[in-house]
């Protein structure tokens, strides 16, 4: 990818990224962790009011007392389970981590859209269809799509990942989307990589989100796995461009991975984003 083009794409997308408003929805979402639970609980009526003092009536006996109401029982859906009912093969205990991490980065003051999440689960063969992008308003899938992971962390199944530039290596972890700008690899989408330590290199790396022509069900078909990238989340050529028109702009990604391979990729509730297990 050139330099001077990257540079500038990722110039405008610091500039974009000033005026991004705290999601407000998923912030509902995201308050109580992997067991979020969104509810209409009642409010005040839940507590009794102050009883002011009676007087008696004319004829010397007590006013009688206001009926009080009840409250009615609160009513509560899972978030997790909500959106993975409809998302074929996301796990909820993926899902949850994601929401998990949006968290940690959000206890951190970083902002972003609250409509959208984009998740991938690295643990899947890259066969499988792992890449979800979730519309988190009405709890839907927009779209469920084969994506690749570098050559440096494996053949079909990913077991290894890195930070350090020209390992080819896919990053784990929370990223924020920015602009897009046409590169080497065509219409490509700016990634910034949230957690420290795990993903905050993606752009001096220019790992960024873009089409190629190795990753269809073709490629999967005729060599037991799709083609690798040198890092980037790449997509098919045919959706690759819906997709990042779609999470351009501020909204969350999130990389997971699992524990087989000694990387947890679930947020602390300390805001770092992310814990790290002993590598294997």
């Amino acid at each position: 990818m050139k330099k001077v083009e990257y540079a500038r794409a990722r110039s405008a997308t610091k500039t974009a990224r000033r005026g991004l408003l705290l999601p407000t929805v998923l912030l509902a979402l995201i308050a109580a962790g992997s067991q979020l639970i969104l509810s209409t609980a009642p409010s005040a009526a839940a507590a009794p009011a102050p009883r002011r003092a009676t007087a008696p009536q004319a004829d010397g006996t007590p006013t009688p007392k206001p009926a009080v109401a009840v409250p009615a029982v609160a009513t509560t859906t899972s978030v997790p389970a909500l959106l993975s009912a409809g998302a074929d093969g996301l796990s909820p205990q993926v899902l949850s981590a994601a929401l998990d991490a949006v968290a940690g980065a959000r206890a951190r003051g970083v902002t972003g859209r609250d409509d959208l999440l984009t998740v991938i689960d690295y643990s899947l063969p890259s066969t499988e269809p792992r890449l979800w992008v979730l519309d988190l308003a009405r709890g839907k899938v927009l779209y469920h799509e084969l994506v690749a992971h570098g050559r440096g962390s494996g053949e079909n199944v990913a077991t290894r990942f890195s930070n350090v530039p020209d390992s080819r290596a896919t990053s784990l972890g929370l990223f924020v989307t920015g602009g897009t700008y046409q590169g080497g690899n065509g219409y490509s989408l700016i990634l910034k990589g949230l957690d420290r330590g795990l993903n905050d290199r993606a752009e001096e790396r220019h790992i960024v989100m873009h089409g190629a022509w190795y990753v269809s069900p073709e490629q999967a078909r005729s060599q037991g796995r799709i083609g690798r990238s040198w890092g980037c989340p790449a997509l098919s050529e045919q959706i690759a461009r819906p997709i990042i028109d779609t999470i351009k702009g501020g909204s969350f990604l999130f990389s997971y991975a699992g524990s087989g391979n000694g990387v947890v990729t679930a947020s602390t509730t300390s805001g770092t984003g992310l814990r790290r297990g002993t590598k294997s």
